[in-house]
């Protein structure tokens, strides 16, 4: 679970990178969560879009697509949304760390 303080962070970064995941019409496929999981192992910060054609809504997608990547949705703004998974093996973006209670 991320922090506001993380998740702030994470929006920040995501405002350079380029959309790389688009829904369009018709269901989320294998092939989709496939791509979403390789480019989250890669970079660990993905955007994605969802077309005006789905039947789905940019919330209802961003959160389908992180359950089944066990990602974090970071933001969702529009038709835009950003997923976080840290790559327990290379990490490559290191949070601020969580303050404790």
């Amino acid at each position: 679970m991320l922090t506001s303080k993380q998740r702030a962070y994470l929006r920040g970064l995501a405002n350079s990178i380029e959309t790389i995941l688009m829904v369009g019409k018709g269901e989320i496929t294998d092939n989709i969560i496939t791509q979403a999981t390789d480019a989250l192992k890669a970079r660990e910060l993905i955007k994605g879009k969802v077309l005006e054609n789905s039947a789905y809504s940019s919330k209802e997608v961003a959160s389908m697509i992180a359950e089944k990547c066990k990602a974090d949705v970071v933001q969702v703004i529009g038709s835009k949304f950003v997923l976080y998974k840290r790559n327990e093996d290379k990490p490559v973006i290191v949070l601020p760390k969580a303050k404790k209670k």
